[in-house]
């Protein structure tokens, strides 16, 4: 009789001392992840700036000027809504070295309406108001080079794209350590790379290599940490291995308030990833892709170090391991297979439409609150530890209300909140936190339970390709975010949250029309995945049915 992988670890222990030491030390791949999905929050911070005008600092000095009152004398005001702030972008067109000019009110002499005065383009670059550095002071990515820092964020998750849809094949041709080990090194030397690139083309590139890499290294993370533990303990501890993201996100606040120049920050976040190469002497090879590879041998001496260090012994019966495999003629999955019938079609659009909704949501709030934020860095802080509650609340409902309801109202949530966000007045900051918390909170479940739901809503021989086609949709969404966010800010601050809003509540709409999966046996066929919304027939009659159907001759 064969001998599974989980009957190896229901006698060498299941989630003891070797698993817990696993776990954490691959969580910490989990923590480092978050500066690269979610850094340009800092990295990308843009303050308040303004046009430099040769001979200004000059004058001021000359006559005294508190910084109030050269912005006033020297800096036009605000423009139209829907365009770019003149402060910002541009100034007026005049020689501030000549010595007509009076320190009260200068422009007077030149004429007395400013808004006559010439406006040009900043061609001496922009002051910024700004004690650090980001990647947009030193590069001047603003006004009509403000593009530039959409491309950066949307480059990493163009790399996400790339490297989330190879690593399945990768990781199963070579195996789950060498290839985490690979993209262990390659994310660590770009990373620095990038700290000390000269050009933002250069920054660009080594952006998109971590991108490339780094997805590909969380998730084979995840894999391994789901191989190592038993069976029970698989979906409990996905959900920590997220959450050690979040404590990334806390990490991540405090590390950019100590260094406030990205340069030191992205090397400070990029050194840790180098200590992970020890890891080639403390985390063992996945005896399941051991086996798959007809290593049977390697697998028995890792099952026997696994209960040696949770102080058991494997039985002498356990002599022959294997795979769990299905009986009878083998599939071949096909991409058509995911919309070729109509409910798991249905099933594919929604969550396609799901993951994209988490994506766009999750990223564009926080890229939001680094714009909008008085104090981005408590913001940060504070909008982050709401994610723990989020975790507990999706272990607690999911086997006890189920997965629809509580994912639905999530992404209503969501939406909600983004859409009273953008109504609060501004001397209500503490409601705007709060009800900002809310939607974070609330966007968090939604992308913790579509992780979940995502495999329990398809047959097993198109499970693997289901999971990463529509999971693929949420790197989609991070490469439109960053144009979506910044663009629209550009005609009304609020206006990222309305669509935000609009794309939550829909996505909470659909949410209602997949089938509960609480309680209910993964798919096996085609049929069963149509069938899940159908009330079950006892199994006795089942089986009759299916005797009763092969017993009609084909012509």
């Amino acid at each position: 009789m064969t001998t599974t992988v989980d009957d190896a670890l229901e006698h060498g222990g299941e989630f003891h001392f070797f698993q817990k030491q696993m776990f954490f030390l691959l969580s910490l791949l989990s923590v480092t992840f978050t500066p690269i999905y979610v850094g340009i929050v800092f990295l990308g911070f843009t303050p308040d700036h303004r046009c430099r005008s040769p001979g200004v600092a000059e004058l001021s000095l000359r006559c005294g000027w508190s910084p109030a009152e050269e912005l006033n004398y020297t800096v036009p005001g605000p423009g139209p809504v829907g365009e770019a702030s003149p402060r910002q972008c541009r100034r007026y067109e005049v020689d501030w070295n000549q010595s007509a000019l009076s320190c009260v009110d200068p422009l007077a002499s030149l004429d007395t309406n400013r808004s006559r005065l010439p406006l040009g383009p900043c061609r001496d670059g922009w002051l910024y108001e700004t004690p650090g550095s980001s990647i947009v002071t030193e590069f001047n990515l603003v006004c009509a080079n403000s593009w530039m820092l959409d491309l950066f964020q949307s480059s990493v998750n163009v790399g996400f794209f790339i490297g989330s849809m190879s690593i399945g094949y990768i990781a199963d041709r070579f195996g789950r350590k060498r290839c985490l080990l690979t993209t262990i090194l390659i994310n660590a030397a770009s990373g620095v790379l990038m700290a000390i690139s000269p050009t933002y083309t250069w920054m660009l590139i080594f952006r998109l290599i971590q991108g490339l890499v780094s997805k590909a290294g969380w998730l084979i993370g995840f894999i391994l940490i789901t191989e190592f533990v038993g069976r029970s303990y698989r979906r409990t501890v996905g959900i920590f291995y997220q959450a050690a993201f979040t404590v990334g996100l806390l990490v991540l606040a405090g590390v950019a308030y100590a260094l406030p120049h990205w340069r030191w920050l992205q090397f400070t976040v990029t050194l840790p990833n180098f200590c992970f190469l020890l890891y080639y002497w403390c985390i063992p090879e996945s005896p399941r892709w051991l086996i798959s590879q007809n290593k049977n041998a390697e697998a028995m001496r890792i099952f026997k170090h696994i209960a040696k260090k949770n102080g058991k012994s494997l039985p002498a019966s356990l002599q022959r391991l294997g795979l769990e495999e299905e009986t009878g003629k083998k599939l071949n999955p096909s991409f058509l297979d995911l919309v070729r019938t109509p409910q798991i079609r249905k099933h594919t659009l929604i969550l396609m439409y799901n993951w994209f909704t988490s994506s766009v949501l999750y990223q564009g709030l926080i890229m939001h609150m680094g714009l909008a934020g008085d104090n981005i860095y408590l913001e940060f802080f504070y909008s982050a530890l709401v994610e723990f509650p989020a975790a507990f609340m999706v272990i607690l409902t999911i086997d006890r209300i189920g997965r629809r309801y509580p994912w639905a109202a999530s992404n209503i949530v969501a939406g909600a909140a983004c859409l009273a966000s953008g109504f609060i007045p501004g001397d209500l900051q503490w409601l705007r936190i709060i009800v900002s918390c809310l939607g974070r909170m609330g966007i968090t479940m939604a992308y913790e339970i579509v992780c979940l739901v995502n495999a329990e809503l398809y047959p097993t021989f198109i499970r693997n390709l289901g999971v990463h086609v529509c999971s693929s949709m949420c790197d989609i969404g991070g490469i439109i975010t960053p144009f979506l966010v910044y663009r629209l800010t550009n005609i009304w601050l609020e206006l990222p949250l309305m669509v935000f809003a609009v794309v939550g509540l829909v996505a909470g709409g659909l949410v209602l029309l997949l089938p509960e999966t609480k309680g209910k046996a993964l798919p096996e066929t085609i049929e069963e995945a149509e069938n899940m919304q159908r009330p079950r027939k006892n199994k006795e009659k089942m089986i009759y049915l299916q005797v009763q159907k092969l017993d009609i001759p084909l012509n």
